[in-house]
């Protein structure tokens, strides 16, 4: 229980205050420019004053391209910047360290959202998108870049790349939905080139304190486990950024890959060698026992994400009780109300399979 609330120092910036950090959360409450609105204020400011040590922003994206769901945070234009700065500062003023999540959403940006077709490291049947050219995909580098940038003229403690969940960057990783024949396709090396890039702009034009992290899914979206596995061993071994967010949809979970049966997923990237790079896991952790699973696997810290979304003050819950069970599902719609989100993000939730009562 101790340890839960002990603070965790990183590489570079300030350290957190105890081992939870929010996960960064789809809530569709942002202006349609991707100007930061005052529900959306509300909301992450409110898991602030909660006592989460880290408070990441939902998925905010680095080209008008790549907007992914309607009302998503924007950090691609100046225009953003009054916004990001009075979310960081008043984050901050909570004693939580202030992140922003860097996205594009690439082949699944829906065209009547960005209007254009989507664009993806080659052409998808699937979802209509079209191959980037390699000017384009070194002009998505410097967004990304830009984008962090901007985060820390804001006053952000740091970014997260979002590399997970089948958004551009994965879509990169993805040895099935990368068919490139460039610098950027091919072996494994050249499918996470523009990850390394990203990171090395990052570190060559922000801060020496500036945090930089980066969240990888080792599953679905037609990813390869052990192409995972490989990306998180090389970015532990480079030691450019401060912490690894692994999403794993069930901290307790087997892998689905048969090869890789038998074991926990946690423990394959538990058991890297980290060097000074932290790591943080996110999926169904709810109560301590499931915190106190993932820091007795070998992680840093855990990413909460429903538990949060109950609660805006889940570690402080836990920290007045161990036994500290969130409320069942489905909840009231004037419980998640009273946690803070707006109506817009209640909307999203009850889309939601059991989340809001009807």
């Amino acid at each position: 229980m101790q340890k839960l609330f002990e603070p965790l120092s990183f590489t570079r910036g300030p350290a957190m205050k105890n081992r939870f950090m929010l996960a960064p959360l789809t809530n569709t409450q942002s202006h349609e420019d991707g100007t930061l609105s005052d529900d959306e204020f509300h909301w992450l400011t409110m898991r602030a004053k909660g006592g989460f040590g880290l408070t990441m922003t939902c998925a905010a994206h680095v080209q008008a391209i790549g907007q992914g769901f309607p009302g998503q945070l924007g950090v691609f234009s100046d225009d953003h910047l009054p916004g990001l700065t009075r979310l960081a500062k008043t984050i901050k003023a909570e004693g939580s360290l202030a992140i922003v999540q860097l996205h594009h959403a690439g082949m699944r940006s829906p065209s009547n959202l960005i209007g254009a077709d989507p664009v993806c490291p080659s052409n998808n049947e699937e979802y209509g998108a079209r191959a980037l050219s390699t000017a384009e995909v070194e002009q998505l580098i410097e967004d990304f870049i830009a984008a962090a940038e901007r985060s820390e003229k804001a006053g952000f403690d740091g970014v997260e790349i979002h590399g997970a969940h089948g958004y551009i960057l994965a879509q990169f990783l993805s040895p099935t939905i990368n068919q490139r024949d460039d610098q950027f396709g091919g072996c494994l090396e050249n499918r996470m080139r523009p990850i390394r890039e990203i990171i090395k702009g990052i570190r060559q034009r922000c801060g020496d304190d500036f945090n930089v992290s980066l969240r990888l899914s080792p599953e679905r979206f037609d990813m390869d486990l052990g192409d995972v596995i490989q990306v998180a061993k090389g970015v532990f071994a480079a030691g450019d950024i401060d912490f690894l967010d692994m999403s794993l949809w069930d901290v307790r979970k087997e892998p689905e890959d048969e090869a890789y049966k038998g074991r926990s997923l946690i423990s394959y990237f538990t058991e890297l060698d980290r060097g000074t790079v932290k790591l943080g896991v996110a999926g169904k952790i709810m109560r301590q026992a499931d915190v106190e699973y993932c820091l007795d696997a070998g992680a840093d810290f855990v990413l909460i994400g429903r538990g949060a979304i109950l609660h805006h003050d889940f570690p402080e819950q836990l920290a007045k009780d161990a036994n500290f069970v969130p409320i069942s599902l489905p909840v009231k719609a004037d419980h998640l109300k009273q946690e803070g989100l707006g109506e817009k993000f209640i909307t999203y939730m009850s889309g939601w399979d059991g989340f809001v009562q009807a």
